[in-house]
């Protein structure tokens, strides 16, 4: 199960958990890149060393759960400290996993007659059961045989802060737990075939312990909606999804779930309006484009906005797809734009996909074709059927773990931006500035004479938030530049910047959009360091969204970057979306 990757051991983990990042910071600078480099890949070979042991664990699972090692499942001993079995399934994702604890810890309770109520709890991201204390014995007896049937992992909770590591339900700690914690995380650990998507208790089913005292139940720690509840409430039957953010509300239906009519309110926070995504793309390999745009020219008054590595495809559209059905299964269409494309692996004919050419958001044909991802920005609100809440990406954007609708919009219907610390440059509009800077000193220009203040901020290159409405608005503001941008057929500039800076500030100075965070990283392909940087993303997978990209690439180093761009999104995103064809239609 080991992937490769030297800044994903467990020693290297371990020394990153132990040492403040100030003094690894002092470290780094003191020791050399390659050493520290070598120094990692011989730690990464140390686990050698945990060959036996977890082939004696594979061994004695293949014993203890022969059920499991049917079609398309197996079990896999898991490295590093413990004593984890995996089950190893084709398709592996957080909801799946969620799901099936769920269903894993209800089905137990209801087998054993176990009273019990689903909560609002404070993560979306896992399940939430509250039983009686005075039920705790009998819990811990029903825990203890699911771990019969399967690999079951149990660890206690203080808060919201998981205390120690997992172990097995049925082993003597597991048991003690069961005791004792107030708040259970139970769970299996799903893999898939390769080993570098691996979920665990972070999408556990917790079991909280809900204390008696005069006649009602007290909960051991904070929700979303209650302290207690009478001993005697009703329970009501709701779809999972009313319970949390995440969820596949447009793909199929969620189980439902017994819970109080406390938790069963939406509530002031909850998202209910449909949110769907849109994407840009463009294969710059494709003979019949280059030559379109070898028609017109070498294309853009500026170096970057020329340079071919803004238009090669690495496959990256594959994969930010993948990261969004694992990561955003509550989306409900994905829009692709492009100019007479698609991938031949796509399956354009899923009903939660359409493909837009140009030529129908474009309504004068003198304006196509464009090569100015200005110019088609400044058309998307135009897609037919589109959400008035969407959220725009471009493919070399992923979302790198869970998030929720939330994370993007305001329940009342406002965007989320997320400001950069990268800064508009104050010096004078010129031929010399770079197309961003050019677009946004004139997105400034246009917000200083508008509203008076004098933008200094770009955007991070994360998914967009946005609002069909105000992007109407927009055009209708400044039609004169919004129309002389959608016309140009290069970047120019005159551009303005739409959906990556322009509407996020008019949105908020006119109070429908609020400046929030977002965990993000930044990735250039060209920079030394970039091979390591992904090591790490990797291995932590901490972060909400991240952009790998390539302004100024000189083509002399393309294959190479190409082949560690392509290992490192296989490694980050092993499991195929639905939008994808199957290998053998493609072939």
């Amino acid at each position: 199960m080991s992937t490769g990757n030297p800044e994903a051991s467990a020693a290297v983990g371990a020394y990153r958990s132990l040492v403040p990042a100030r003094l690894r910071r002092r470290i780094a600078r003191r020791v050399p890149p390659r050493l520290r480099m070598a120094l990692k890949q011989l730690l990464r070979r140390l686990h050698v060393f945990s060959l036996l042991p977890r082939l004696v664990r594979g061994l004695r699972a293949r014993r203890r759960w022969p059920h499991l090692f049917g079609e398309g499942e197996r079990l896999a001993a898991l490295a590093g400290p413990g004593d984890r079995i995996a089950l190893v399934r084709p398709t592996v994702s957080p909801l799946g996993l969620r799901e099936a604890n769920l269903e894993l810890v209800v089905t137990e309770l209801e087998a054993a007659g176990i009273d019990y109520f689903a909560v609002r709890g404070a993560s979306d991201f896992r399940s939430c059961l509250a039983v009686s204390e005075a039920d705790r014995e009998r819990v811990g007896e029903g825990l203890e045989r699911c771990a019969g049937h399967s690999p079951v992992y149990v660890r206690a909770c203080r808060g919201e802060t998981p205390q120690g590591r997992e172990v097995p339900a049925d082993s003597r700690h597991g048991r003690q737990l069961a005791r004792h914690a107030s708040v259970l995380q139970a769970g299996m650990v799903w893999s898939d075939p390769t080993g570098t998507l691996l979920l665990g208790l972070e999408h556990s089913c917790d079991i909280e312990f809900w204390r008696p005292e005069d006649g009602r139940l007290v909960a051991p720690r904070r929700n979303r909606v209650t302290e207690d509840v009478p001993l005697d409430e009703a329970r009501v039957t709701v779809p999972v999804s009313r319970l949390t953010g995440f969820a596949a509300l447009h793909t199929r239906r969620t189980r439902s779930v017994r819970t109080v009519p406390a938790c069963a309110d939406a509530l002031p926070e909850d998202v209910q309006f449909p949110v769907d995504v849109v994407y840009t793309w463009v294969d710059g390999n494709d003979p019949a484009w280059q030559q379109r745009r070898s028609a017109y020219g070498e294309g853009g008054y500026h170096t970057e906005a020329a340079n071919a590595a803004r238009y090669i495809s690495r496959d990256e559209l594959r994969y930010s797809l993948r990261a969004l059905e694992q990561n955003a299964p509550w989306v409900r269409h994905v829009y692709l734009v492009t100019d007479r494309q698609r991938p031949a692996w796509l399956n354009d004919a899923h009903p939660r996909l359409t493909v837009v050419d140009h030529s129908e958001i474009f309504p004068d044909p003198s304006a196509l074709p464009t090569f100015n991802s200005h110019a088609i920005e400044s058309r998307l609100h135009h897609i037919k059927g589109l959400a008035e809440h969407f959220l725009y990406l471009n493919d070399d954007m992923f979302l790198g773990r869970p998030v929720t609708p939330q994370d993007f919009f305001l329940s009342n219907g406002m965007t989320r931006t997320f400001f950069s610390p990268a800064q508009v440059p104050r010096r004078r509009p010129g031929h010399t500035d770079r197309p961003v800077d050019a677009a946004g000193k004139n997105n400034r220009r246009l917000l200083r004479e508008r509203f008076g203040p004098v933008i200094v901020q770009k955007l991070r290159h994360a998914p967009y938030a946005l609002r069909r409405s105000v992007l109407e608005e927009i055009e209708r503001e400044y039609r004169e530049v919004h129309r002389q941008t959608s016309h140009s057929r290069f970047r120019s500039p005159t551009d303005i910047s739409i959906p990556s800076s322009l509407y996020h500030y008019y949105a908020y100075f006119t109070g429908r959009a609020v400046p929030s965070d977002i965990k993000f990283a930044y990735l250039d392909l060209s920079r030394p360091e970039i091979q390591r940087r992904m090591g790490i993303l990797l291995a932590r997978r901490d972060r909400q969204a991240f952009c790998i990209n390539d302004t100024l690439s000189d083509g002399n180093d393309v294959e190479r970057q190409t082949a560690m761009l392509g290992a490192f999104l296989e490694a980050y995103y092993p499991v195929p979306s639905p939008f994808e064809r199957k290998v053998r239609e493609v072939r």
